[in-house]
C-alpha cells in the first residue's frame, strides 16, 4: 500500500485507479511500478513523492464517516493494559474501524480481534477499511454486544460505547483471569458510573485518566508550546479481572 505526498505535505492514498488532484493526475501504471522514495510528476509537472503507507497514514486517509479515537488515547490504552503480540481482544463500538485496525496491528498474525458494531452502515465501512489495510486477524460482527459476548478467555475487552456499564458483566465472563477491561468515554459522569459498576463486579486495579498532548513549536527566534493543543477527547477507565 502506497501514499503519495505533494510538495506541501498533503497525503494521498494510492488506489487501483489514476490519482487525480488539483495539481494534475498520475497514471495508475506509474504508481504501481514505483518504489518508495521515487518522485512522480503529474501531467502538469507537479511532484509527488512515493512512500509505503504505515498504519497512521492509512487511518488518516481511509473512509471515516464518524469520529475516531486518536492515537494518543489508543497508545495509552495499549500501554496500560500491556497489549501485545498473540493476544485476543474483544472490541465494541467499531465505528469506522480505526481502533480495530490499531488493535489488529498490535496483536499481529498470532493474535485476534473480535469487534462488535450495532449499526450496519458503520459495520460496512469498518469491514471495508480493515480489509483495505490487509488484516486477516479481525472479525467484525454486526451484533449488539449488550446481548452478550461470544468469545471466552480473551486478554482485553475494549469498549467505546455510550453506556459501557451495560457490558461489564459480559466482559467479566469473556475475560481470562488477569485480563483487562478498558473503556473510552467522553464524559466524567460516565466514568463515575462505570467505576461504581466495576467495583461491584469485583474488578481490581481500577483507574481512570485522560491524555492531553501539546506539541512544541520550534522556530529560529525561540521554542515554545504551540498555542493550540489536542486537549480533552475522552477519558480512559481500566479494570482488571483477578
Amino acid at each position: 500500500m502506497k501514499i503519495l505526498i505533494n510538495e506541501k505535505g498533503k497525503k494521498f492514498l494510492a488506489g487501483t485507479d489514476d490519482l487525480h488532484t488539483d495539481h494534475g493526475y498520475i497514471k495508475k501504471e506509474e504508481i504501481t511500478s514505483s518504489t518508495p522514495g521515487d518522485v512522480l510528476k503529474t501531467h502538469l509537472g507537479r511532484e509527488f513523492r512515493v512512500l509505503d503507507a504505515n498504519i497512521n497514514d492509512y487511518i488518516e486517509l481511509m473512509d471515516r464517516r464518524c469520529s475516531i479515537i486518536l492515537p494518543k488515547d489508543l497508545g495509552v490504552m495499549a500501554a496500560y493494559t500491556g497489549l501485545g503480540s498473540g493476544q485476543r481482544v474483544v472490541e465494541a463500538g467499531t465505528g469506522a474501524g480505526a481502533a480495530t485496525i490499531f488493535l489488529g496491528n498490535i496483536v499481529g498474525e498470532t493474535g485476534y480481534v473480535y469487534s462488535y458494531e450495532l449499526r450496519e452502515d458503520f459495520w460496512q465501512i469498518a469491514d471495508k477499511n480493515v480489509k483495505g489495510f490487509g488484516l486477516e486477524n479481525v472479525t467484525i460482527k454486526c451484533q449488539d454486544v449488550v446481548e452478550g459476548i461470544d468469545e471466552e478467555n480473551v486478554d482485553l475487552v475494549f469498549l467505546d460505547l455510550p453506556k459501557p456499564w451495560e457490558v461489564v458483566e459480559h466482559a467479566r465472563d469473556a475475560l481470562k483471569s488477569g485480563g483487562y477491561l478498558a473503556a473510552y468515554t467522553p464524559y466524567i459522569d460516565q466514568v463515575k458510573l462505570l467505576t461504581r459498576i466495576l467495583k461491584k463486579r469485583e474488578f481490581s486495579d481500577l483507574k481512570s485518566l485522560e491524555c492531553l498532548v501539546r506539541e512544541i513549536e520550534v522556530k529560529d527566534k525561540g521554542v515554545r508550546p504551540k498555542t493550540r493543543m489536542t486537549g480533552h477527547t475522552g477519558y480512559l477507565t481500566f479494570g482488571r479481572k483477578l
